[in-house]
């Protein structure tokens, strides 16, 4: 066991997300003494001068005993009706407990359009700090009533991971009803906690589940795990533990499971462009313009191009693809999609004076390296 971890323990601002399956239950609804121990352990991390912003989810759960539903609804209306009566609940809960700490909250619905699109992106970033900045902690949840299937998060794991670097977080913490992460299932034989991890390759062996235990989650520890991962190669730490730890957590107790930083925090146009940018097409490239984009950190030219699909507008995000399918980066499009055709593969020199610049600016791109999704 290792001591204290001072990446969490010294961190001044952090995201705190708690899921369903710690704030809810089937047969009642909202546990409201679960809720208050979580608040009673946020408001003291307040009365010591930290910041907090949480991303709670429970809206949908909280919404199912007032309109007599046995079980979580299976058709998206009864979903968003329930999240509509179970906001307003589960916030106003909050609320009260809060106030008991002299703390007032805020809340913020967000859809994954909200932070899929950069404007919105940044309007979130400048509400959650204009929030901080006036004393008020944030409450952040996936905006369920109005979110379709096509611009949903599904799960608040990974909104979370977007979260602390909209807030600019020193540090994010998941509770849910697992107290961290283990190499094996330890409901159904021995298995060990993991204490740190500092890269996939520590989880290679691992079997992660993708369902809570009480019914009522969305997530499961995958989701947790590929969000831990995507705030710390963003230069966040993460602590992946149960709400009954989460005091210990935030205090830096070697409890749970630390997620490493891997890299520097980016900045907020490389981290939407990663991880929150929604591609609104692709640019095929040839064998060349793969390697100067990948191993020279090249801008991308139309010599380079050999095909274009979507229907995008210039400075959308769209993806670049290498002959062998590969997703090589995502970068800002200089040009609209029915220009481009009439620009593959010719050399900068050959173009109109109007056409000269770069398809994709290197400074507009990062790199990814991954399959398209099929």
């Amino acid at each position: 066991m290792s001591g204290v971890r001072p990446e969490i323990a010294g961190a001044r601002r952090v995201v705190v997300k708690v899921g369903s399956s710690s704030l809810t239950t089937l047969a009642d609804g909202l546990d409201v003494e679960r809720l208050q121990a979580l608040v009673d352990v946020l408001g003291a991390l307040r009365a010591g001068g930290r910041e907090v912003v949480l991303v709670s989810s429970g809206a949908i759960a909280a919404g199912l005993a007032p309109l007599a539903l046995s079980g979580k609804p299976r058709d998206l209306a009864t979903a968003q009706a329930a999240a509509s009566v179970g906001q307003l609940r589960l916030v106003q809960t909050y609320a009260d407990a809060f106030a008991g700490h002299g703390v007032t909250v805020g809340q913020v619905l967000l859809t994954a359009d909200d932070l899929t699109r950069r404007s919105h992106y940044r309007n979130a970033r400048q509400t959650v700090e204009r929030l901080l900045a006036l004393g008020v902690l944030p409450i952040v949840n996936e905006n369920d009533t109005v979110a379709t299937e096509e611009i949903r998060f599904g799960d608040n794991d990974r909104l979370a991971a977007l979260v602390a670097h909209v807030a600019v977080a020193d540090a994010l913490v998941l509770l849910s009803d697992v107290d961290g992460v283990y190499d094996g299932d330890p409901r159904v034989g021995p298995a060990q906690r993991i204490d740190t991890v500092h890269g996939a390759d520590d989880l290679a062996h691992v079997v992660l589940g993708s369902a809570s235990r009480n019914g009522v989650g969305t997530g499961g520890m995958a989701t947790k795990v590929e969000a831990a991962m995507i705030a710390a190669h963003a230069g966040v730490p993460v602590v992946v533990t149960s709400a009954e730890q989460a005091g210990a957590a935030l205090a830096g107790e070697p409890v749970g499971t630390l997620f490493a930083v891997r890299g520097r925090r980016p900045s907020a146009r490389q981290f939407w462009l990663r991880y929150a940018s929604r591609p609104r097409g692709e640019v095929r490239l040839d064998a060349g313009a793969v390697a100067a984009v990948r191993e020279r950190g090249a801008s991308l030219l139309a010599a380079g191009v050999t095909g274009v699909s979507g229907e995008f507008l210039a400075d959308d995000p769209v993806d670049l693809v290498g002959p062998d399918g590969v997703v090589v980066a995502r970068g800002l499009v200089a040009y609209d999609a029915r220009e481009l055709p009439a620009l593959l593969g010719r050399k900068t020199a050959d173009l109109d004076p109007e056409h000269r610049r770069e398809v994709v600016h290197r400074d507009e791109m990062v790199l990814v390296g991954r399959r398209p999704a099929s």
